[in-house]
């Protein structure tokens, strides 16, 4: 399977500890099976930051994972919306709970993107506005994205680095 990483740089070798905290799936290298997804990522951050150019990292993905231990999310339920707000909680402690990925539990996490416009839907959750067994109506009209999430050098072992492509 191919899966894509879009960034402001060319990236063969994944240095985990350079990747930011509190993201959807905990900290990790974030990559998608969509192209275009990966492309205007790679543009959105090279805006961000003002230095670079828009680079869209191509690997192959050996996804026979018996190896790792993982975690997947195919629908924006209830279960999908807690991880996404702990792992993003800079305050969340309780790591032995099995819907967060602070402590990098998993190897690999597979889902759904939080997006600006989702993040908006999981803020009224945690206002207390929208009830969680409502999250998953609300965004049933939401075009959402897939990710991939490595966590541990174990599942960097499953990726080969093809080639980057200037966007």
């Amino acid at each position: 399977m191919i899966l894509y990483h879009g960034s402001n740089a060319e990236v063969p070798s994944i240095d985990l500890s350079k990747c930011t905290k509190y993201k959807d799936f905990g900290q990790g290298f974030y990559m998608t099976s969509i192209k275009q997804q990966a492309s205007e990522w790679a543009q959105k951050v090279t805006r961000r930051f003002k230095f670079g150019k828009p680079f869209l990292n191509i690997y192959d993905f050996n996804d026979n994972l018996d190896d790792l231990k993982t975690i997947s999310f195919t629908e924006p339920d209830a279960q999908w919306a807690v991880f996404v707000i702990n792992n993003r909680n800079h305050e969340f402690s309780n790591h032995n709970d099995t819907l967060s990925n602070h402590d990098n539990k998993y190897d690999l996490v597979h889902g759904l993107v939080a997006n600006d416009d989702i993040s908006a839907i999981l803020n009224t959750f945690l206002l207390g506005i929208l009830p969680v067994t409502e999250i998953s109506k609300a965004l049933v009209y939401k075009q959402l994205n897939d990710q991939y999430s490595f966590h541990t050098q174990k599942a960097l072992s499953h990726l080969k680095f093809l080639r980057s492509e200037s966007i």
